[in-house]
C-alpha cells in the first residue's frame, strides 16, 4: 500500500523531508479497526514531529493525525463499527499516522463520521474537535449543554445546568486556528458564557466573529485596555492556544481571582508562581493522553466524536475546512507542512485520495 513517511528529521525543504513509500497491509486485531483512508488533515503537531523526532529501528515514521475513511475490516473484541461505516477520528501518536491508504486505529477512539460533512470537510475537525472538546467541557468544568433532540454520550444523563460560575467570561488566545475554530463554536453554542476570542487581522477577526464570539480582541495590543472598552473588566476562564509564554504576563492579569488557565503549547519560560495570589488553576490539555496510557475512560473520545458528529448534522457546529491541498502524497504534503510552519493558516489544510 502507498504511504508517505520519512527516516530522518529534516527541514520541510529538505527533498527527503517526506517521501513516498509502499508498505505492507496490516492486519486488524483485539479493539482495532482496519480503516481505508479516504482524507486527511494536516496539523502543527505533524510538522513538529517530523522536524525533530527519529524514526525507531530505521523504520519510516508515517505521520498524520486527522483521518476519514471506511472501515474495511475489524478485530475480534470491536463491539462499536461494522465493515462499511464511515468513520473519523485523530489516531494515537504512538502509532503510525494516517498519511497511508491502509490505517489500524482503536475503536475506543473513533467515531462515525458526520453524514452532512463529506470527507475533506470532516476529515478537518477530530483532533482539534477532541481537543478543545476536552479543554472546555474536561480541563476546565463546563457542562455542555445539549440541546433537546440531540444524543449526549459524553455526557450521560443529557445535563442541562451549567455547572461553571456564573457570569463566566472566556477568553481564547489564537481564535481563528485549528483548535480555537472548534473551540469558539462550541464555547458559544455549548456554555452561557461570555466567549472574547482573539485574532489580529481582519479577515481572521471576521472569521472568528462569525463562529459565534461576542466580542474579538487582537491579541498583538494589550488586553486589559481592550477587554475594558468593552466593558470587561477581568475573564474567569482564559483558554491559551498559542504562544503563551508571550501572553503570559498579561493573562495573568486579566484573570479573575479563582480563575482558571488552560493551555495546549508548549512555552518555554513561564513563571507559574505569578498565579498564585490570585488562586489561579493552571490545566494542559493533550488529546494523545489517554490513547498514550490507554486511560480507564479512552473511550470518552469515541463519545465525544459521537456528540460532535451529531451536534454537525443539527448544524450547530460546522466545518473548520480552510484548504484542500489535492491527492495525498508527498509532494503535497510537503507543501501543506511549509504553511503549517508559515503560522499563518486559517481553518485546516486538508488531502483527499491517493
Amino acid at each position: 500500500m502507498k504511504a508517505i513517511g520519512y527516516l530522518q528529521p529534516q527541514a520541510i525543504e529538505h527533498k527527503d523531508a517526506l517521501i513516498d513509500i509502499e508498505l505492507p497491509m496490516p492486519k486488524a486485531l483485539g479493539r482495532d479497526l482496519l480503516v481505508k483512508v479516504q482524507a486527511v488533515s494536516v496539523n502543527p503537531v505533524d510538522a513538529k514531529i517530523r522536524a525533530t523526532s527519529t524514526p525507531n529501528d530505521g523504520q519510516h515514521k508515517i505521520l498524520g493525525w486527522d483521518a476519514v475513511g471506511e472501515v474495511v475490516a475489524s478485530g475480534d473484541l470491536t463491539k462499536f463499527f461494522n465493515v462499511g461505516d464511515q468513520v473519523w477520528y485523530a489516531g494515537d501518536i504512538t502509532r503510525d499516522g494516517s498519511n497511508k491508504e491502509y490505517q489500524l486505529v482503536d475503536e475506543r477512539i473513533a467515531g462515525l463520521k458526520p453524514k452532512s460533512l463529506s470527507n475533506a470537510e470532516a476529515a478537518a475537525m477530530p483532533l482539534t474537535t477532541i481537543t478543545a472538546w476536552e479543554l472546555l467541557f474536561d480541563r476546565m468544568d463546563f457542562t455542555p449543554l445539549i440541546p433537546s433532540g440531540i444524543n449526549n454520550k459524553s455526557a450521560p444523563g443529557v445535563q442541562v445546568i451549567d455547572t461553571a460560575p456564573p457570569q463566566s467570561r472566556i477568553l481564547i488566545i489564537g481564535a481563528a486556528g485549528g483548535v480555537g475554530s472548534i473551540l469558539t463554536q462550541l464555547a458559544a453554542k455549548l456554555t452561557n458564557a461570555t466567549v472574547i476570542g482573539t485574532a489580529s487581522k481582519p479577515k481572521s477577526q471576521a472569521w472568528v466573529s462569525e463562529l459565534g464570539a461576542d466580542h474579538v480582541i487582537n491579541h498583538h495590543q494589550p488586553l486589559l485596555p481592550q477587554l475594558q472598552s468593552i466593558g470587561i473588566n477581568n475573564v474567569t476562564h482564559v483558554m491559551s492556544l498559542t504562544h503563551t509564554d508571550q501572553h503570559f504576563d498579561q493573562l495573568v492579569e486579566v484573570l479573575a481571582p479563582q480563575g482558571k488557565l488552560a493551555l495546549i503549547d508548549s512555552p518555554t519560560n513561564i513563571d507559574i508562581m505569578k498565579l498564585k495570589t490570585k488562586c489561579i488553576s493552571l490545566h494542559w490539555e493533550f488529546m494523545f493522553t489517554r490513547s498514550m496510557f490507554n486511560t480507564w475512560d479512552i473511550q470518552k473520545q469515541h463519545e465525544l466524536l459521537t456528540s460532535a458528529s451529531e451536534l454537525i448534522d443539527n448544524g450547530l457546529i460546522k466545518t473548520t475546512l480552510g484548504e484542500s491541498y489535492g491527492t495525498i502524497n508527498a509532494s503535497n504534503l510537503k507543501r501543506a507542512h511549509t504553511h503549517i510552519e508559515s503560522n499563518q493558516t486559517m481553518g485546516k489544510i486538508v488531502l483527499e485520495g491517493f
